[in-house]
């Protein structure tokens, strides 16, 4: 094999060298896959707690910033902070309800301060997770990573359609989104080698391409917003609130659930191992501290993206330096707002288009993870009852089952169909005797 290949062939490896030019589209890929998701939550949260447009745009440049140092961070741990795994860091969905909660009561300068105290109260728990650790059973993280897969579809089903738009569900957002899905599957049955991993970036390019002759596309948006932007530290100075803290630090706990679970499915797809207690200290780390250096920068907390496991899942690309490309495009994204501007203006159904098989193959690899763990009548019960739960207690319909329950537990429970598997697989694990196996039918 020729030193050419022998490099390509290191995008299948955490380690190695990858030629930069060939590397670079994969870790583009990565990144225009949860660009718009790492935006919306600052709109929806800025806007709760009465900010400007013109501070909402600051705050989006900052964001860009932040998740891609996280995500160096990530690749590349410093100290004990970082788990040195091909994890894609961004803002985080998980806090838009509590945060636009606090900022609505308290204001915006109460979400940071709420974010800095959780952010570090979230690092600290990490570092310890060794003691803890036991507590996340193969069948408890193959629960969690199932559940994420789960509450995953319909967010690729609502881009499908073209996003929280007036003319979501059109012909023209299905017949983008339809486009882009078979121009993925046609490349992935066409394409040779190592170019067969590309099929999302290609798929994303077509339908970008479809998307500005449909007139789907403002072009005139990309050069708005000037050239160069450098980032703003401390845009509001940190209050801190009591309430505000709590229900935050609550959340965070959800947050470190989700992550244990992106980590371990990103392990066993993409490097067929279980996770260490390294990594999911380190990954837990990183996912508090810059949660709490996004703070710092204005920003909400930042987590791991299960768009990102769902397309390692997909490609079995886990080369550090090729994913620290990507995080590399990010931060340019945040220092130049063309760049930024270029990649915001992706249309919802083109992403939809790229992810929704993205998403399912996450749940996919939680139910490998769980045949891994093997399918005794114990493991079945906790997955069974955790998963009947979280996802019967957590549908739209049936919300009004926790009315009952005070308002913060609402708030993390009822539309969180995570955190209700992750609490209720751990309490079932705890309890549930070892032997708890059907004894057989005497003949």
């Amino acid at each position: 094999m020729d030193t050419n290949q022998s490099q390509v062939n290191h995008i299948y490896q955490l380690e190695g060298r990858v030629p930069l030019f060939k590397a670079l589209p994969f870790g583009l890929q990565h990144i225009l896959a949860m660009f718009v998701a790492n935006l919306t939550p600052i709109t929806i949260i800025a806007a709760a707690g009465g900010l400007a447009q013109e501070e909402i745009a600051m705050l989006l440049q900052n964001a860009m910033m932040v998740a891609g140092i996280a995500t160096l961070i990530q690749l590349y741990p410093i100290w004990k902070i970082g788990s040195g795994l091909p994890i894609v860091m961004g803002v985080s969905f998980t806090f838009v309800a509590a945060l636009s909660a606090v900022a609505g009561q308290y204001g915006y300068s109460a979400v940071i301060g709420a974010v800095i105290v959780g952010g570090i109260f979230e690092g600290t728990l990490g570092l310890m997770a060794k003691y803890w650790r036991k507590l996340i059973a193969p069948v408890v993280a193959a629960s969690v990573v199932i559940s994420i897969g789960f509450s995953l579809l319909s967010v690729g089903a609502r881009s499908f359609g073209g996003g929280y738009t007036e003319d979501f569900g059109s012909a023209e957002n299905l017949l983008l989104g339809t486009i882009t899905l078979l121009t993925c599957l046609l490349w992935n049955c066409k394409a040779k080698g190592y170019l067969k991993q590309l099929s999302v970036l290609a798929g994303l390019i077509v339908g970008y391409i479809v998307a500005i002759f449909m007139g789907k596309v403002d072009l005139s948006v990309i050069l708005s917003g000037g050239v160069i932007a450098l980032p703003k530290l401390l845009p509001y100075a940190p209050e801190f609130h009591v309430g505000a803290i709590i229900s935050v630090a609550i959340i965070f706990l959800v947050s470190a659930a989700e992550t244990i679970g992106d980590t371990t499915a990103l392990v066993a797809t993409g490097l067929n191992r279980e996770i260490t207690d390294r990594e999911i200290s380190g990954s837990l780390g990183c996912d508090g501290y810059a949660s709490a250096i996004s703070a710092l920068f204005g920003c909400p907390p930042v987590t791991s993206f299960s768009q990102n496991v769902g397309l390692v899942a997909m490609t079995k690309v886990v080369n550090r330096f090729t994913i620290m490309t990507g995080a590399g495009c990010m931060i340019l994204a945040g220092l130049l707002p063309p760049v930024g501007n270029f990649f915001a203006s992706l249309p919802e159904s083109v992403l939809g288009g790229c992810t929704i098989m993205m998403f399912g193959t996450i749940m996919t690899s939680g139910m490998q993870m769980l045949a891994k763990a093997d399918f005794t009548q114990r493991n079945v019960t906790i997955a069974a009852l955790s998963l009947a739960i979280g996802i019967g207690f957590t549908t739209a319909s049936e919300i009004d089952l926790w009315h009952i329950f005070p308002e913060m537990i609402q708030t993390v429970f009822g539309a969180n169909v995570v955190a209700v598997v992750f609490v209720v697989s751990i309490i079932l694990n705890l309890l549930l005797p070892q032997n708890l196996e059907v004894a057989p039918v005497e003949k």
